[in-house]
């Protein structure tokens, strides 16, 4: 049977490649976008409610769906600082996951990373290691948290130390081997591969992934 999908952070790196993937694939016949802008685009498939982000929940049944994909994420510079950063990564995420829960949906895909750890020194990777586990806790039939590397792609906004690292993480990547593989940086496509393949695939309980995420 034809599912519901509905994504956010439809426009950024991850997001803006998995939106199009959604909406040519036959497992779906609705894809709900939800921006604060509306979308340059136009589907037979697409709806595109907008929000802030602050207020999900009310959107009510505008979120239902069968499974939820979250590219949500920022930088503490772009967010501001660490607040701004908490805002995005964490709130932004357990509010989605806990709004579309109500609303129904039954499968959560997002986007994590790598070295996400509750006791990890780095700001960053705590935070990520609380969204997971809120949202883990939220009551869904199957989680699928990915854990990338470095993101590799072209990024609509200009980040200069990822510009660097980008043009000489690739030329690292054989160093990262075995248990160290998880590090090799990825390209941004590869990620929004994995999370249509891994939500379209029978599972249960909550599944982490990393590189190269499809086992």
């Amino acid at each position: 049977m034809a599912r519901t999908a509905l994504i956010a952070g439809s426009t950024g790196l991850i997001g803006s490649l998995l939106l199009p993937k959604l909406l040519a694939s036959p497992a779906y016949d609705r894809v709900v976008a939800v921006t604060r802008r509306p979308l340059a685009l136009s589907h037979p498939k697409l709806s595109n409610p907008p929000s802030d982000f602050e207020h999900l929940g009310q959107l009510g049944a505008q979120l239902a769906a069968d499974d939820v994909y979250c590219c949500l994420g920022t930088t503490t510079a772009k967010a501001g600082g660490q607040a701004g950063l908490e805002r995005v990564d964490y709130h932004m995420v357990v509010d989605l996951a806990r709004s579309a829960r109500a609303a129904g949906a039954r499968q959560f895909v997002v986007v994590s990373a790598v070295g996400a750890a509750l006791r990890s020194p780095a700001f960053y990777s705590r935070v990520k290691a609380r969204m997971e586990r809120s949202v883990a806790e939220a009551g869904y039939a199957t989680v699928h948290i990915l854990r990338p590397s470095l993101l590799l792609g072209a990024r609509q906004e200009a980040r200069l130390a990822e510009d660097i690292a980008q043009k000489v993480s690739p030329l690292l990547s054989p160093l990262f081997i075995g248990r160290l593989s998880q590090y090799r940086p990825v390209q941004a496509e590869q990620v929004a591969d994995a999370m249509l393949t891994l939500a379209l695939r029978p599972s249960s309980g909550v599944h982490i992934h990393h590189y190269p995420f499809i086992d």
